[in-house]
């Protein structure tokens, strides 16, 4: 089995294929993966008339709960008939037996994803303009979706959400870490001491960027997916600001955690505090806290990538990139560290 397919038995895909997405059972099944991702799996899968899209969680172990295929599907299928863009699903299925993990199927979106500050620079200052206001406008958009009425009560336990977040990702660095950093264990104890009280709770994408989305073809203006749903929950939403702040640019440091870092200093997108001032407005909601929600989204990036670069310790990562990943985390913990030194909250600065 070549990279391309490893992952996935298309054998015993087909008769999957064929009995649960539609349009399927008509031609052989080949499979591609699709570069970007790591650490779900994305690849194409096409019968030579239609293609579609199937996701599963990475190769090696992981802790169940970050690659959770059914959330995905679920917050995807519940968001089809809101403001926010996502594509159709089709399909998911629990069952490790048919390809080795769980899986779902979803359409595949016609559309651009800008992976790589080249092509982005390529935008004119106009498409950046509005690029820069559509993810904006879409991340409000999402954070005004009542999860009531699209029946995800149940879909996550917004109450304490941060306090619970903060010793989650504790414990997940306890889990996977490859070695001691100290700065990851200060960063714990400050976080832990500076809890902020949250404001209402909304559906949270958990990773939400430029490189997560994809743009119409011919229209860097108009997002028509937002993509890679696997951290979705009920939550607070300015983790979710933070996070886009985080690789909009801000933290102090210019750290290689995905290739569309640092899009605030490409001509024509607008600025950190201009993407800030925008959400506030367009979502009603006080930021007055948002140094926590940085050093916080710039602490859990850390121990995410401490996970991945475990993973490539293990040579259970598929693609190229994994070898830096051991450096970036130290680099993040840093520049959470010198964020939460430039805080007016004395719990924060320690």
């Amino acid at each position: 089995m070549d990279e391309a397919s490893e992952g996935v038995d298309l054998d015993a895909l087909a008769p999957w294929f064929a009995a649960h997405v539609e349009g399927a059972g008509t031609g052989e099944l080949r499979a591609g993966l699709i570069a970007g991702g790591r650490s779900n799996l994305t690849y194409v899968i096409g019968d030579g008339a239609n293609d579609w899209v199937l996701r599963r969680p990475p190769l090696g172990h992981v802790v169940a709960t970050a690659h959770d295929m059914g959330r995905e599907y679920r917050v995807m299928a519940a968001l089809a008939d809101t403001d926010v863009p996502v594509p159709r699903v089709y399909a998911a299925c629990e069952d490790p037996d048919v390809i080795g993990a769980p899986f779902y199927v979803m359409e595949r979106v016609e559309g651009r994803v800008l992976r790589e500050l080249e092509e982005i620079a390529a935008l004119d200052a106009d498409e950046a303009r509005r690029c820069s206001h559509a993810l904006v406008d879409v991340l409000a958009d999402l954070h005004a979706v009542d999860y009531r009425t699209v029946a995800l009560t149940d879909f996550g336990k917004p109450d304490g959400f941060l306090a619970r977040n903060v010793a989650r990702w504790g414990k997940q660095w306890t889990a996977n870490k490859t070695r001691d950093v100290p700065q990851i264990d200060e960063l714990a104890r400050r976080l832990d001491a500076a809890l902020p009280e949250s404001g209402p709770a909304t559906i949270v994408h958990g990773d939400y960027r430029l490189d997560n989305t994809m743009l119409a073809p011919d229209d860097a203006g108009k997002i028509v997916a937002v993509l890679d749903w696997e951290m979705s929950t009920l939550g607070d939403p300015l983790t979710d600001l933070a996070l886009l702040l985080v690789y909009w640019g801000a933290g102090g440091s210019e750290i290689s955690l995905s290739s569309t870092r640092g899009v605030s200093q490409v001509p024509g997108f607008i600025g950190i505090d201009e993407v800030v001032e925008r959400y506030a407005t367009r979502s009603g909601r006080s930021i007055d806290h948002l140094d926590f929600y940085v050093v916080f989204a710039l602490y859990k990036l850390a121990v995410i990538l401490e996970g991945i670069n475990a993973r490539f310790l293990m040579g259970k990562t598929l693609g190229e990139g994994f070898d830096e990943m051991g450096l970036a985390v130290v680099a993040l913990a840093d520049a959470a560290l010198e964020r939460a030194a430039q805080s007016p909250d004395p719990l924060l600065r320690g």
